[in-house]
């Protein structure tokens, strides 16, 4: 069967335990104020598209479309530990593009912190470019902000 990524819910138990663990990464990395993940309530949200890496019965990652005015932003990725190095966020970032293009978005931005340099490297690989901040981001010690144009 292999590894599929699809439409998920984030308050389903092993979504939730995933974002849970995420942010407690988040919190553990980056001050409060440059924390901007949102809440499994959040991503529920009708500008938001979930989605769910798994094989089987096992849930591997995460990642989220947020609609926002004139671009799709990139949130709530995440693989879990032992799913690393698989190519789970690879997937999940082309199925958030893949969606972000059937919207018809003109491009991806996403805000990531500068200590996920492979976070960063895989951004990079696939086609996106550092930029300033955009929506209500403000500079700040740890974001790295980053764009991708689709059309």
């Amino acid at each position: 069967m292999g590894i599929i990524v699809e439409p998920g819910d984030p308050r389903e138990p092993e979504n939730r335990a995933l974002i849970d663990q995420a942010q407690a990464m988040m919190q553990d990395m980056f001050p409060p104020e440059e924390n901007f993940y949102l809440s499994p309530e959040a991503l529920r949200g009708p500008d938001v598209r979930f989605f769910v890496a798994r094989e089987y019965d096992t849930t591997l990652g995460c990642g989220a479309l947020a609609q926002r005015q004139g671009y799709g932003e990139v949130k709530a990725m995440f693989t879990a530990p032992f799913a690393r190095g698989r190519g789970v966020a690879r997937r999940v970032l082309a199925r958030l593009e893949l969606e972000a293009r059937h919207l018809d978005l003109p491009c991806l931005k996403l805000e990531t912190g500068d200590q996920l340099a492979e976070a960063i490297a895989l951004y990079e690989s696939e086609g996106f470019a550092r930029c300033g901040p955009f929506g209500d981001y403000t500079e700040n010690s740890s974001s790295v902000f980053m764009a991708k144009p689709l059309t």
